[in-house]
């Protein structure tokens, strides 16, 4: 996984995680990264300085709003959604065709799988930051 600071055309910057530099490119590319303040596709790399650990629990600790935000975020996507983890593309399609009741789910896909739902009128969205692994 790879974070990026990201920068609209109107300025407003962001961070996010991608699977790869080529994933990053390829998700700008298809028009799914935008921006979280007003949704604009036009978006670039902003320089960048490296995060480096200064002690335990670190990066683990919100510092900015954006990071209180980000936390709060996961903190009520982890409360009311369930996790399927790598099933995420399968119980996608088969809530969309109605195979399954729908219910609020996320976990894990492959970018490509994901541009592939989102072909196929499946309604998914990227999440902002990064999943705990859980076992089953």
């Amino acid at each position: 996984m790879i974070r990026y600071t990201l920068k609209c055309d109107s300025a407003h910057e962001f961070d996010s995680w991608f699977p790869s530099a080529e994933g990053f490119d390829s998700l700008k590319t298809a028009g799914h990264v935008l921006c979280p303040t007003c949704g604009s596709a036009k978006v670039a790399k902003a320089l960048m300085a490296p995060r480096v650990a200064l002690g335990q629990g670190d990066l683990t600790t919100p510092h900015s709003d954006a990071e209180k935000t980000l936390a709060d975020l996961r903190r009520k996507v982890e409360e009311n959604a369930e996790y399927v983890g790598v099933n995420f593309v399968a119980e996608a399609r088969k809530m969309h065709e109605g195979i399954v009741p729908e219910r609020s789910i996320y976990g894990e896909a492959k970018p490509a799988e994901a541009i592939k739902l989102l072909e196929d009128g499946v309604p998914v969205a990227p999440l902002p930051f990064m999943l705990g692994r859980k076992s089953n």
